[in-house]
Formats: structure tokens, C-alpha cells, sequence
């Protein structure tokens, strides 16, 4: 396959950004250019419900320096999204209506947060829904949060560190429930309610008014500041409207997150990729799989073969509490072993299959990284006693 002239990576979050930087580092140097739709240079999300949140940071981490995109002719070209991809031409338009060519195309156009029916609340997607939603977390105001996920625990340990006062509504009896089961949840649910967040779980929402949201049995609650934290949805409108194929709520590609054109690729949140370690496609909407992904995809758009095999990775910091996890574990059916100690909140958990490692997840327990990762990257064959008390590096 002969190098592409130019190559068109259309989304400038942290998955094309870190293609864009990787192609440079792989010494590639013909055209890139990078669509955005926002008006920012690049940046990772993170610090978006955790340092910026919190008040500890003004900005969040970018990706690159100022400078970085000049420096590296890496055309970016911010504020500029693309409206149509055509792959019999290979060509884009941009929203001024101008045509661009490609040789290779980069699709990362991330996702957009979920809105409920009349719901006129903050989401937290971009570094100034971050900003905005921050000026809102004030002394004794009431933050009603409407969803029990990452991103709702992760603002209420915000809000509740500026003194509001918080709720968190969600149908599902226990927060993080259906990525971390049961026994898991109820050490998050335990953990916000020490530090005062009052838990609205098991109830449904019927709607909103002005002043705040109804609950199923017409029960109004009031909110000061209202906030939607109901997940994300992939922005697929770019590749659905170009013909690519679409799998398991995603972009169909294959293990070199290459689509169904040969000559475009996909990488981030809209990835469902073809997984070799899983054996089955894996979308996953964390940080570390933009990063990797973005990075890693430079080399396909170059003409290399080598698999995506990187397990999902994602984190979080929540009042005192921090933790990593690595893996795809299936909560309601793989068994669950725990080391260490759920009551002083440290300790590893891990998720077995079949005698077989699927995921663990370190809380507040920092040592033992290198040889978690290995553990779930091979799906070690353990056993739950091992698992407890075995030295780690010596299993991996």
C-alpha cells in the first residue's frame, strides 16, 4: 500500500489529536489536517468533572502545547467540522461548504451527552460546559443530579466539596451498578452517603418543570441546579450518511479500526471495534481507549497490519477514594473475588469467567498495576484463592 499524500482526521478530541501527533512521530510527512468543531485546541476530558470541578484547575490537560500543530505542519483547523463525507471521491465538505480531498480519513468524532424530553439542565461534555456547570456548585444550593454513573459521582463529590446540596436520582438501585455489580455499588452508594449526598435510587423520572423534576408517584423535587449526567451518545451521522457500516450502537471496524471502506478508519468513542483479546466488537467511551486508539491508528493509516489489542482501561477520584480498572467484566454473571479491605475502601477487585481473569479494579491500593494489567491481559487462568492471597507480580 502506498503512503497517503494526505490524510484527513475529522474530530479534534483527544483520539484525533493523538493520531495527528502520532503520525509526526512516526516520521510521516505528507498533509494532515484536523477538523473541529470546537473552538479549542485539543484537550483531554478528565479533568473536565475532577480538577476543573473541583475547583484544583482552571484548564484542563491539553493535549499538546500552543504551538505544537504549527510546529509539526499539522493543519488544524478549529471551529471547522465537517458535514459530509463522500467516499467515492474520497473528498469532505466543511460546514463553509469548501471540498477537501483525502488519500486516508480519520473518523473521531467522539460523542455528545444524552439530553432527557424537557430537561433544561447542565450537561458535562466540553471544557466550558465544565466551567459553566462550576459556577453553579455554590454554598447550600440545591444540585439535583439526574443519573447514578461516572459522570453524576464524580459532580456530586464535586458539588458537595462547595457545600451544595445534593441528590442523585436514578432507577437502578445502586450507582455504577451495571459496569461494577452489585457489592461494588453499594461501597460508592456508602461513600456518597458519608459524605452527605442523599440518594434518590430504584426511582424513575417523569419529567421537569421549572423549578425542578418530577419523579415518578408525581413527587416534585426542587433543584437549584439541575444536572443530566444519563450517559453519551456516538455521533455516527457522518459515517451512517457515507454507507460505513454500523455494529453494536458504533462504527463497524475491523481489528486495525479500519471500516468497511478501506480507506477510512475509525477511533474513539465511535469505534466498535473487532476485538482480538475479546473476540467480539468492544466500544468503549473512556479516556485511555481515545488516547491509545488515536495513537495506535497512525500506523494503519500508514500501511501497517498489527491488531488493536489494548483492554480497556478507565479511572476515577472521588472524595478519598481512587481507583483504576482494566478489563470488560460482565458484573451480573462473572464472579466476583475482593482482596484487601472493602470496609477501610482498600482493596482489588477482580471479575472471573470461567476460572479465567476478565477485569479488576484497584481501590486505593496503587502498587500492584503492572501486574493487574498483565493478569487481565492474558486472562489468567486463577483461582479465587489466589487471587486473595497469592503475591500478584508472581501470578502475572
Amino acid at each position: 500500500m502506498a503512503e497517503p499524500q494526505r490524510i484527513v482526521i475529522v474530530g479534534s478530541g483527544l483520539a484525533g489529536a493523538s493520531a495527528a501527533g502520532a503520525l509526526r512521530e512516526r516520521g510521516y510527512g505528507g498533509q494532515i489536517t484536523m477538523y473541529g468543531q470546537e473552538v479549542h485546541r485539543p484537550y483531554e476530558l478528565p479533568a473536565l468533572s475532577k480538577d476543573i470541578m473541583l475547583g484544583n484547575a482552571d484548564e484542563p490537560t491539553w493535549v499538546h502545547d500552543i504551538g505544537f500543530y504549527a510546529d509539526n505542519e499539522i493543519d488544524f483547523r478549529p471551529g471547522t467540522p465537517i458535514t459530509e463525507v463522500r467516499p467515492a471521491d474520497q473528498t469532505v465538505v466543511d460546514s463553509d461548504g469548501a471540498v477537501h480531498s483525502y488519500d486516508r480519513l480519520l473518523l473521531a468524532t467522539g460523542s455528545r451527552p444524552r439530553v432527557l424530553p424537557g430537561a433544561k439542565g447542565h450537561v458535562l461534555r466540553t471544557f466550558d460546559d465544565s466551567l459553566a456547570l462550576r459556577e453553579k456548585l455554590a454554598e447550600g444550593k440545591q444540585v439535583v443530579i439526574v443519573g447514578a454513573g461516572w459522570i453524576g459521582c464524580e459532580v456530586a463529590a464535586a458539588a458537595r466539596k462547595h457545600g451544595a446540596v445534593v441528590t442523585v436520582i436514578d432507577p437502578v438501585p445502586l450507582p455504577l451498578q451495571r459496569v461494577l455489580g452489585e457489592r461494588m455499588g453499594e461501597v460508592f452508594r456508602d461513600l456518597h452517603a458519608e459524605h452527605g449526598v442523599h440518594w434518590r435510587l430504584g426511582v424513575g423520572v417523569e419529567g421537569f418543570t421549572d423549578h425542578g423534576v418530577i419523579l415518578s408517584g408525581n413527587e416534585e423535587l426542587l433543584a437549584d441546579v439541575l444536572v443530566l449526567g444519563v450517559g453519551a451518545t456516538p455521533r455516527l451521522e457522518l459515517a451512517e450518511a457515507a454507507g460505513l457500516k454500523l455494529a453494536d450502537g458504533g462504527v463497524a471496524v475491523d481489528a486495525t479500526l479500519r471500516t468497511s471502506d478501506p480507506h477510512i478508519y475509525a477511533a474513539g468513542d465511535i469505534a466498535a471495534h473487532d476485538h482480538p483479546r475479546y473476540s467480539k466488537r468492544v466500544r468503549v467511551e473512556h479516556w485511555a481507549n481515545a488516547k491509545d486508539q488515536g495513537t495506535y491508528v497512525a500506523g494503519p493509516l500508514l500501511g501497517t497490519d498489527e491488531p488493536y489489542v489494548q483492554s480497556p482501561y478507565f479511572f476515577s477520584d472521588q472524595y478519598d477514594l481512587g481507583m483504576e480498572y482494566r478489563g470488560l467484566a460482565d458484573p451480573e454473571h462473572d464472579e466476583l473475588v475482593v482482596r484487601g479491605d472493602l470496609g477501610k475502601r482498600e482493596f482489588i477487585a477482580f471479575w472471573l469467567r470461567d476460572g479465567r481473569l476478565q477485569a479488576a479494579m484497584n481501590v486505593n491500593m496503587w502498587d500492584d498495576g503492572t501486574a493487574l494489567k498483565a493478569l487481565v491481559d492474558s486472562h489468567a487462568a486463577v483461582t479465587p484463592e489466589q487471587l486473595k492471597t497469592a503475591d500478584l507480580g508472581d501470578l502475572a
